[in-house]
């Protein structure tokens, strides 16, 4: 028999939005509903491999059941405007993927999909009905198969009921469900039945009188009882419930089988809504030809594998770009100048390249490879003379290596990288590739890095897997780099961040790019006497904790370490979970009066000290005793700079055994460390922009900021206040400045909420200027959809406009935060650079080695100490121009730790 897929389109569309975390494509659009529709059609298509499928939607519009009963469904909240505003979509996508989609003004899909499987299985046809709406088991039939959808543990199943399946589950047939409905009723759909009559009892009733009817029928024969008296007072209501829950199986709805047949999904229809909501998995899918992008863009591909062709490539290329009369190489000036485009595949710390591609006009790009007489060396020496050529404007995807490789002084101002632009323009994506950039600002589909370059983890993998992968993965990032170029650049503008971009992030990456190469020293022989201390530690907890727990068993194992705490020591506090009990954190935090509870605690953070530090740097040492993490500035949506492989910005500093583990780095022979901190910068931020009198009187007068707080605060004389005041008025300060509420502000100091709410209050009362600030900041958010620093990064907030409450409270306290703190991060960019230049044009030998968060780290020779220190106090504090001072603490020693 033929096979017809019957899909509930409201039902699975709800289902999959509230399955699916919340996903907005690069526009604001919301598409998790749709991408999760999708992920359970495909499912059932892979699974029954149907040769029919038709999608019914309900019409926002009353139907026969709200003539018959005004009130039918008037319980139900609003749809969520996210899931609203998908639902004309999923049905324009899927129409475009040729698929029958159906609706029936004055019905409900329900009585769409019961019309079309019984017409179907007239016809011999097998019937497999999709729904999370169980009403439709009453149609379920020997050749209508009714598939519920079920997720468990974040897996989606399917069930499936056939009408033994029906019976075996419900205690009746198909048929005889619309009467269990009937007497049960549906809050959901404001249905009401029998009071007091639930799956059980209805099913005992029909299971002895075969149907409503025959309930009514024998009604006077029942023994009196409270359901009885129900039964007969509700007697009204039930036969209402049976009109109202009953399938319309004869619906007027036009269907042809043959408009229902499955077709070409792909097609060049379906490929623009795909691309428009970036669905790259399912973008995969698509054929060259379907999109008429990546065949086109590959006959246009030149390789260059021989010495003289490729010199002669150079020299007409140089030829070209010196008679083009071009005087101008700076890159905000786009009227006098020549981009060009080149990309050089090359991971981190290599010293030559494999091959570059180059694009200097539209539609062509020449890639050269090296190998046989085309070195490495050869290549790099053509690109600077290229990049030295006045007027020429080098575009690139990866400015960071580039700049190490070519080293040309001032490279950075005449640089416009892509990605980099492509992160100020949307800076809450993780990722900015090419095949992103291509769909994003041209409107075109390019496969993805994967595709071509399979499962390599570097570069080099990839030219040793076979080079043809790399060969046109490399020609595509230069063609959409020089592409893109116009259309990123001019948004740049529009959005006011052209001076952000220019001034700031592309000298910031050279300045990251020189951290990287310069690496930081480590002493291998401290680390493993720290990782030996941290060992012997652990061993005097795990013994201490047996000892009071009786018995031993896995610390690290939140069952057995639940089992212990609150079954056999029976302590206050446990929340049992699915899985069991609960021994997270933020629970353990509040018993931390507790002996055991201390202990475990700190033999926690002492095994992650050991595992994730101590034992597990030594992996990234290289062979000079240097690590080399590398440095993203593409990664936060405030703008700070993050590390990884491995993070150098979270070494722990809160206890005296974490902050231990600086002492394993070590400045270079004849050098130590100078390190400066600003000093409370983010209040010292919100002090400025809040503009708020007290707070700036504060800091103006040198005093102790959190000190005077505690003293306002609490209302009590500053030399009154205590080291816990201080503590107390030091988070407040802090919390303030992240949009911190009362619950978490008592979690933090451990008092009550009331008293929390009472700090805060306090607080405003004393600098109501910040109140007004932050007040301000999150009505323009609402309004605007953002926030920006006071160099003009972006930041959007869409979980602002977000239907669930507890995501919009997360917007307010990000829209108070991020511009302080994207703020604080672009200073401290603007340091950074200023510092690095400084050293380099003094001739200096000190490199900035680690920036963490506020913070400098220099290795410094002994000889330039004094003038070192002299650079990175006076760029750091003069690096803004604020109502209140910038201060930067500054230190030296012989390691990270006495340094700080």
């Amino acid at each position: 028999m033929s096979k017809i897929v019957l899909i509930d389109g409201h039902s699975i569309l709800n289902r999959a939005f509230y399955g699916v975390p919340d996903l907005t494509n690069s526009e604001g659009t919301h598409v998790n509903a749709i991408y999760g529709f999708l992920n359970i059609m495909f499912m059932i298509l892979e699974e029954e491999k149907p040769e029919y499928l038709t999608v019914a939607f309900d019409v926002h519009a009353p139907t026969f059941r709200h003539e018959i009963y005004p009130e039918y469904k008037g319980t139900r909240s609003p749809m969520a405007p996210e899931l609203r505003e998908q639902v004309p979509l999923i049905q324009e996508v899927l129409r475009s993927m040729n698929i029958c989609v159906k609706t029936l003004p004055g019905y409900e899909a329900d009585d769409v999909l019961g019309t079309i499987a019984k017409k179907c299985q007239a016809e011999g046809i097998e019937v497999s009905l999709v729904s999370g709406d169980r009403d439709l088991l009453q149609i379920s039939d020997e050749h209508i198969r009714i598939r519920i959808p079920k997720t468990k543990g974040g897996k989606t199943t399917i069930e499936s009921y056939y009408p033994a399946d029906v019976e075996k589950e419900y205690g009746v047939s198909p048929l005889v469900f619309i009467d269990m409905k009937a007497l049960m009723g549906d809050t959901s759909d404001n249905v009401h039945g029998v009071s007091g009559v639930g799956p059980k009892s209805a099913a005992k009733l029909l299971t002895e009188y075969g149907s409503i009817d025959g309930i009514y029928a024998h009604i006077d024969e029942m023994k009196a009882s409270a359901q009885k008296e129900n039964l007969i007072r509700d007697r009204e209501q039930a036969y209402l419930a049976r009109k109202l829950v009953t399938i319309n199986t004869d619906s007027p709805v036009e269907f042809n089988i043959d408009d229902a047949l499955i077709g070409d999904f792909y097609n060049p229809s379906s490929y623009e809504f795909f691309k428009k909501l970036e669905f790259k998995n399912y973008l995969n899918r698509f054929d060259a030809d379907t999109s008429g992008d990546a065949g086109e863009a590959e006959k246009r591909f030149v390789t260059i594998n021989d010495l003289a062709e490729a010199e002669r490539f150079f020299d007409e290329l140089k030829k070209r770009l010196e008679q083009s009369g071009e005087t101008s190489g700076d890159v905000s000036d786009q009227d006098s100048h020549i981009p060009v485009s080149l990309f050089m595949p090359c991971d981190k710390g290599s010293s030559g390249i494999n091959m570059v591609s180059v694009c200097v006009v539209p539609n062509e790009v020449t890639t050269i490879v090296c190998g046989g007489m085309i070195t490495s060396d050869d290549l790099l020496k053509r690109i600077r003379d290229i990049l030295n050529i006045p007027g020429v404007v080098f575009l690139t995807f990866d400015s960071k290596s580039s700049f190490e490789l070519l080293d040309i002084d001032l490279l950075e101002d005449k640089t416009f990288d892509i990605q980099i632009a492509s992160y100020l323009l949307d800076p809450l994506r993780s990722h900015y590739e090419a095949e992103y950039i291509a769909s994003r600002y041209l409107g075109r589909m390019i496969p993805q890095a994967e595709q071509l370059l399979g499962k390599a983890h570097s570069y080099k993998d990839a030219a040793s897997a076979g080079p043809d992968g790399l060969v046109r993965y490399s020609a595509y990032v230069a063609e959409i780099t020089y592409e893109a170029y116009p259309a990123v650049s001019s948004k740049l503008r529009d959005e006011g961040m052209y001076g952000l971009f220019k001034d700031i992030e592309m000298p910031l990456a050279r300045v990251l790019a020189s951290m990287e190469r310069t690496g930081v020293r480590v002493h291998r022989d401290t680390l493993q006497e720290y990782s030996e201390t941290l060992g012997i530690r652990m061993k005097e907890l795990e013994k201490s904790i047996y000892e009071k727990a009786g018995e031993e068993f896995n610390i690290l194992s939140p069952k057995q370490l639940g089992v212990i705490l609150f079954e056999k020591m029976n302590l206050p506090g446990g929340k049992k979970t699915k899985t069991g009990y609960s021994t997270a954190a933020d629970v353990l935090e509040k018993m931390s009066d507790q002996p055991i509870v201390a202990d475990i605690l700190e033999y926690r953070a002492v095994s992650k000290l050991k595992s994730t530090y101590a034992d597990g740097l030594p992996e990234y040492i290289d062979p000079d005793d240097r690590i080399r993490s590398t440095f993203h500035q593409t990664i936060t949506a405030t703008g700070r700079i993050s590390s990884s492989d491995p993070n150098l910005q979270n070494i722990p500093t809160r206890t005296e055994l974490g902050r231990g583990l600086r002492r394993a780095f070590i400045p270079s022979e004849g050098c130590v460390f100078a390190d400066a901190d600003y000093s409370q910068i983010e209040l010292r931020i919100l002090a400025h922009m809040a503009g708020d009198e007290e707070l700036i009187a504060a800091y103006s007068e040198g005093a102790d900021i959190h000190r005077i707080t505690a003293a306002k605060v609490f209302g009590v004389p500053a030399d009154q206040v205590t080291d816990l005041l201080r503590r107390r008025a030091k988070a407040v300060n802090f919390g303030i400045v992240y949009g911190i509420s009362s619950y978490g502000l008592s979690e933090d100091i451990g008092v009550s909420r009331k008293e929390a709410e009472e700090y805060i209050r306090n607080y405003f009362e004393t600098f109501p200027g910040i109140r007004a600030y932050l007040d301000e900041t999150v009505e323009q958010a609402k309004s605007k959809g953002y926030v920006t620093t006071l160099y003009g990064r972006k930041r959007p907030i869409p979980e602002l406009k977000n239907s669930n409450f507890m995501q919009r409270q997360f917007g307010e306290r990000v829209a108070m935060n991020s511009p302080i703190q994207g703020t604080a991060a672009d200073i401290m960019k603007i340091a950074m650079i200023a510092v690095w230049r400084k050293l380099r044009s003094e001739g200096l030998r000190s490199r900035i080695v680690l920036q963490v968060h506020d913070e400098l780290l220099i290795d410094t020779y002994t000889d330039e100490i004094e003038r070192v220190s002299d650079i990175l106090k006076t760029e750091m504090e003069n690096a803004a121009e604020l109502k209140v001072d910038l201060i930067a603490d500054f230190h030296t020693g012989k390691d990270w730790y006495e340094a700080k």
